[in-house]
């Protein structure tokens, strides 16, 4: 079995407990590469932890990052909880790593893309005590991706997954042979864990997974985020008004002759009504209301996630300290 590895730095003042990770999926490698700066430069000296404790996980998932894919024997991200009884390569990362977690009070989860695109951070949901994820530190989370040096904000995936979900399982009779996700908690990954168990956490998609600029990114936003926590003597970056969407619906592919009109992107936006592909039997897919496609899947396999719809959301467009 691979090893796991953290590298954890605590300075003799207190102050908060952060966790940054990379490489939850083995083929995003920018945070590990922006991980490893950071490190060099702690034990340098040249970046000088002042109060609290940071721990960093360069290879969350060392099997697939061995084999550069995205997952070992599934994707760790989905369905994120210890269990007794591991089966699978990713639920002895889980059993590691959820002890982990919830020793810190706030998560950086590093990640990238497959489309090309630019940088954006998913928050978690605005404050509220509803059945799906219930949580009381938006402020917190909303602070720091303002000052993480990106210009835009996605929330609304667990509801938006939820909701996907119920629909899937109208159509699971149709996919015998195929692996559904019918499990409203598969769409709990590490930021969504750490979210139950009473942290704050923001997942960076730093660029698409060749980008040279993702590494970067991935250090920019660690480097911030210190400064930002307090844990160092560098001044907190000044917050900045971002774009934000919310996710609201998604699509699954249903069949392997299902296609896209057009190569999208992530954020292309779309018209009320305009065309976004068409099932193999020749019917059209149309977006239900003026917004951005978000994570288009091409290859996606037959009853999984297709791509997602976002709307335009007011949430992060004033700047507060």
């Amino acid at each position: 079995m691979q090893p796991f590895k953290s590298v954890s730095y605590a300075a003799a003042a207190p102050g908060t407990r952060l966790i940054v990770l990379g490489a939850v999926h083995g083929n995003e490698t920018c945070g590990t590469r922006g991980i490893e700066r950071v490190i060099a430069e702690i034990d340098a000296g040249s970046l000088v932890l002042r109060t609290g404790r940071v721990t960093f996980v360069p290879v969350t998932n060392p099997l697939a990052y061995t084999h550069q894919r995205r997952a070992g024997d599934r994707n760790l991200n989905r369905k994120l909880g210890p269990t007794e009884t591991p089966r699978e390569f990713e639920d002895h990362v889980a059993n590691w790593l959820c002890p982990l977690l919830a020793a810190h009070e706030v998560l950086l989860d590093l990640h990238s893309f497959t489309a090309p695109g630019v940088p954006f951070v998913f928050m978690g949901p605005k404050d509220n005590a509803g059945p799906v994820e219930p949580f009381d530190r938006a402020a917190r989370e909303e602070a720091l991706a303002r000052r993480l040096g990106v210009g835009r904000a996605v929330d609304g995936w667990l509801t938006t997954y939820a909701g996907g979900v119920a629909r899937r399982q109208a159509h699971a009779a149709k996919f015998p042979e195929a692996s559904l996700d019918l499990d409203p908690r598969f769409g709990i990954g590490t930021t969504e864990y750490m979210r139950s168990i009473g942290g704050s956490a923001l997942t960076l998609e730093c660029g698409q997974h060749e980008d040279p600029a993702a590494p970067e990114v991935a250090y920019r936003a660690i480097v911030n985020t210190l400064a930002h926590l307090g844990l160092t003597d560098a001044s907190d970056p000044p917050p900045a008004a971002m774009e934000c969407l919310s996710l609201s619906e998604v699509t699954d592919r249903l069949h392997p002759e299902d296609s896209f009109v057009q190569p999208w992107r992530s954020f292309d936006p779309v018209a009320e009504a305009q065309p976004i592909g068409t099932r193999h039997d020749g019917s059209a897919i149309v977006a239900p209301f003026a917004g951005f496609i978000v994570f288009p899947n091409p290859s996606a396999e037959p009853g999984h996630e297709w791509f997602y719809l976002a709307r335009s959301s007011d949430r992060l467009a004033e700047v507060s300290q």
